[in-house]
């Protein structure tokens, strides 16, 4: 595949003795929206701190806009353009708006043009724009998720990672969201979307991986996967798939006696 932005080949990751990841690969071309989907456990979340260096993988080799990056420090990693919104949105909720917003460009030096890209997110989002000088907490988790979106862009990211940004959002701000994630995208955004908001995920992506217990089960055309029977056996995994049967044996053992 040409024009990657990542380049993952064959990556492993371990906590202790557990394996994380096992020989997963993936892609990211220029201007791409990547969804990985899968059950809790299956390593998404693994998968995005190992790209981003939180987590040091076993083996296996990382490559980011043409550099091999994978013993590279977290912050060599931001600096070149690879920026996550974690789970959970992590603002700073006894600062204001605005010093949010500013935290994500504290490694600029072009003030003119945050000042103009900050102008530029709060007529994105009017709401952030009226509560500039409150602190974060008095935003919804709605809101809190806009402002999540809003710092990361200002990192001005080569390569946008997001975990689980729909988690504990109302329909209203879920819908909101993954159509702001489509509009960077348009933009020229590249994008890696970790989710479990599966149908809305594969809406919008162009392509998907599912991780069935730290390996590749299925990747390829998000629309086709949104198809495929595979994506919801995939979504059981293994130990779940056992303890079905077992469950379903004990029952038939039970209505024979």
């Amino acid at each position: 595949m040409s024009g990657l932005i990542l380049d993952i080949e064959q990556m492993s990751a371990c906590y202790g003795r557990v394996e994380a990841l096992i020989g997963v690969s993936l892609q990211v071309a220029h201007g791409e929206i990547v969804t990985v989907v899968g059950a809790n456990g299956a390593g998404k979340s693994t998968l995005l701190h190992s790209i981003l260096g939180m987590v040091s993988p076993a083996n296996g080799r990382i490559t980011f806009a043409g550099a091999d990056i994978t013993r590279w420090p977290i912050h060599r990693r931001i600096d070149t353009g690879l920026v996550l919104v974690p789970e959970g949105r992590r603002i700073l909720v006894s600062m204001t708006i605005e010093e949010n917003l500013l935290l994500g460009a504290h490694m600029r030096q072009d003030k003119t043009a945050v000042r103009r890209e900050i102008d530029g997110i709060y007529d994105r989002f009017p709401n952030l724009a009226q509560r500039r000088n409150h602190d974060a907490s008095c935003l919804s988790g709605g809101e809190q998720q806009m402002l999540a979106l809003g710092r990361a862009m200002l990192a001005k990211p080569q390569l946008l990672m997001m975990d689980e940004p729909s988690l504990g959002l109302s329909p209203l701000f879920v819908s909101k969201l993954f159509e702001l994630i489509r509009e960077y995208n348009r933009e020229g955004l590249s994008v890696l979307l970790i989710e479990q908001n599966t149908a809305n995920a594969l809406r919008i992506a162009h392509r998907a991986t599912v991780l069935e217990l730290g390996r590749v089960a299925l990747e390829g055309n998000a629309a086709a996967i949104a198809g495929s029977a595979r994506l919801q056996e995939a979504y059981l995994g293994g130990a779940a798939r056992e303890v079905t049967e077992i469950d379903h044996k004990r029952k038939s053992a039970g209505r024979r006696s």
